[in-house]
């Protein structure tokens, strides 16, 4: 909830709704997956997504390392976020495999409908081009997500008595 105080700004502050959660997954934002390599060592790589059935789909060529980490060991952590209005989804969860490498599996439809939110209109183009280029597909369950929106900090973070202004005056809401 933001004042009349001319902070509209700052967006709309607070966890997303469901709603919002959709709708901001529904863009082209790619996600930071992170995985464990054979050493147990972090593995972040960039990877496009689809949020479909409460799960995220990813989709790794068949030569991508991080689908090998995720073949044994499914336990990821990732975030989605835009930089200029502070919007993240940060989660973890478990990839399950679904399709190893193949052409023409399930993942083809999937691939087709990420192309087109992530490169436009001609992302399918670029696509057709690779179809004969095996990839897996895995599914990912959050078991834990935490969103936010607007420019502003949590509540939870905030120490009051600090000898700064207070939580709402610092955000410009109405008390």
């Amino acid at each position: 909830m933001v004042s009349e105080s001319g902070q509209e700004w700052r967006g709309k502050l607070g966890q997303m709704s469901p709603e919002d959660l959709d709708a901001f997954l529904e863009r082209g934002l790619v996600m930071r997956l992170g995985c464990l390599d054979a050493d147990g060592f972090p593995y972040v790589v960039p990877v496009w997504h689809e949020w479909s059935g409460g799960r995220f789909w990813v989709i790794p060529r068949a030569r991508s390392e991080w689908a090998f980490h995720l073949e044994r060991d499914g336990r990821v952590g990732f975030v989605i976020d835009l930089l200029d209005t502070l919007e993240k989804v940060i989660g973890r969860g478990r990839a399950e495999l679904v399709e190893r490498p193949n052409t023409g599996g399930r993942w083809v439809e999937i691939a087709t409908r990420m192309s087109v939110r992530y490169l436009g209109p001609n992302g399918p183009s670029y696509l057709e081009s690779t179809l004969d280029q095996p990839r897996w597909l895995f599914s990912i369950e959050p078991e834990t997500m935490r969103t936010w929106q607007g420019v502003g900090w949590a509540r939870r973070y905030w120490v009051e008595d600090t000898g700064g202004p207070g939580f709402e005056e610092a955000h410009g809401l109405g008390t």
